[in-house]
């Protein structure tokens, strides 16, 4: 599993979620499979239900869906159209492990955990909506196998039972993704600065659930340190399966990806992201830093001044920080300037022994380069 590894190494961790965009054809699903190899995708997600273990056949108004993608549908019939069989699921994570990918899938009642834990699956991630189901955490918690839990529609209240919930049953192996459950989700929604208040807050690696469009909110939140991203994935917005308005299609999502992965040579992941002083990347650069060069012949014995030193591109002269020491000038105005040691020509760069008392004068004084 890639997951403790990433976490480790400082890696995020791509999940695409295949949810119900396969439409009810194996084939498709193992399609979706294949394009999220080639994607990038770092682990391929299902999600284990069945219409019956997340609710009742009942068209009474509470049952009834208002608005968004899914107006006026009945939960029933929702999940019914979009539930992946479970005899897939081993077909599915063999796979995904065949194309290079972890399998992961989010279990919804007690019998989809026993069910994926007898296919060998290596951790669960528990979905926003079944954050406050405290008995189905602490069942999955007690496999001892690492849980990905998103919080959306979360309180701090709310979180923290569930962290606790995990600790208690003796799993320390727990990351949790900020979330919106909102589909498809406003920018203005996220307030992706949530993530780091997390960290601080619960002390877990937190990662980002997004079902924004395009890769934008990816990028900043692991600029914030999320260290997974789960995206929900389809092989074509043509393909008008139930998620498919709120997924990124194959090619989204490989650029995605690529904003991810470029996000992260930016900021220095997986080092100490920190840096000073020049690096190897600069070399040719370093070279072109200003330094004091003669600008004007000079003669043996003549004084430095500002007609013929001067402080210009490239380096390999004295510091700029000896200007006014030597021509008498700026926090030595009124000091005698220095003088030649030997005769120079316009476009030498100075040396220290190009300096008269050159020993004497920078005795002291920091690095001349």
């Amino acid at each position: 599993m890639r997951l403790e590894e990433y976490l480790k190494k400082g890696k995020t961790y791509i999940i695409a979620e295949m949810s119900g965009n396969h439409g009810g054809s194996l084939k498709r699903a193992l399609d979706i499979v294949h394009e999220a190899a080639r994607a990038g995708a770092d682990c391929l997600k299902t999600q284990t239900y069945t219409a019956d273990t997340l609710t009742i056949n009942c068209h009474k108004d509470a049952f009834l869906l208002g608005g968004g993608l899914w107006d006026r549908s009945y939960l029933y019939d929702l999940y019914e159209k979009a539930y992946t069989p479970w005899e897939w699921m081993p077909v599915i994570k063999a796979e995904a492990e065949k194309c290079g990918m972890d399998f992961l899938s989010t279990p919804f009642d007690d019998s989809a955990v026993d069910f994926l834990d007898g296919i060998g699956e290596e951790f669960y991630k528990i979905a926003s909506f079944e954050l406050v189901d405290i008995p189905l955490i602490r069942k999955a918690a007690k496999t001892g196998k690492p849980l990905v839990i998103s919080c959306g529609m979360g309180s701090v209240e709310e979180i923290q039972e569930a962290v606790d919930t995990v600790h208690a049953a003796g799993n320390g192996k727990l990351v949790l993704l900020k979330c919106c459950s909102a589909y498809p989700t406003d920018y203005g929604a996220m307030h992706l600065q949530t993530i780091r208040d997390m960290q601080d807050r619960f002390h877990v690696p937190v990662g980002l659930s997004d079902h924004s469009e395009g890769s934008l909110a990816d990028i900043a939140a692991v600029t914030l340190g999320a260290c997974v991203i789960e995206k929900h994935f389809c092989i074509s917005k043509t393909d008008n399966t139930v998620d498919s308005a709120f997924s990124l299609d194959k090619d989204e999502f490989a650029a995605m990806v690529r904003d991810v992965r470029n996000t992260e040579r930016a900021l220095g992941r997986g080092a100490s992201g920190i840096s000073y002083g020049p690096s190897k990347d600069e070399a040719q650069s370093y070279s072109l830093r200003r330094s004091l060069y003669v600008v004007k012949d000079i003669r043996k014995g003549e004084a430095f001044t500002l007609d013929n030193l001067r402080s210009i591109r490239p380096s390999g002269g004295l510091h700029t920080r000896y200007l006014d020491v030597l021509t008498g000038t700026g926090s030595y105005e009124g000091k005698e300037p220095k003088r030649a040691a030997r005769d120079l020509f316009f476009g030498d760069p100075l040396r220290e022994e190009d300096v008269e008392g050159a020993a004497d004068l920078f005795e002291g004084l920091p690095d001349r380069k």
